[in-house]
Parts: structure tokens; sequence; C-alpha cells
């Protein structure tokens, strides 16, 4: 969800920036997309369960350097 919300802001705002005279209703409509992105983005990372990213990771086993020789 962070994605979509940060492709509907680079979207609005390419809208909102565009160097061509587009109608104002296409520019308060793209205003209220980059309001919307920007709130669907801040929540779907405000909404990260942090419990689950802190557990520890299970001891991996370490890779041992052995001489290519086999010797």
């Amino acid at each position: 969800m962070r994605a979509v919300g940060l492709a509907l802001l680079a979207i609005s705002g390419s809208v909102i920036a565009a160097p061509v005279v587009l109608p104002a209703a296409v520019v308060t409509v793209a205003g209220y997309v980059a309001v919307a992105g920007g709130v669907l983005s801040a929540i779907s990372q405000v909404t990260v369960d942090d419990t689950a990213l802190k557990q520890p990771v299970m001891a991996k086993e370490q890779p041992v350097n052995r001489p290519r020789d086999g010797g």
C-alpha cells in the first residue's frame, strides 16, 4: 500500500507541475489525489508491526573459509 501511495503522489505531482495549462478541475483533483497518496503512505508506514521486526533471527550456520586446493 505504501508503494501505491507513493505512486499517487508522483503522478499527482507531475500533473500539478505540468508545463502546460490544464483545467482547474484537473489540478484540483490532482491536489486531492496527492493528499490521499500522502495519507495512504503515512498510514501504511505507521501500521508496520514492530514486534515482528524486533524478533531475533535464528542463528544461521556461518560459512567456513576452506582452501581451494582441498588441502
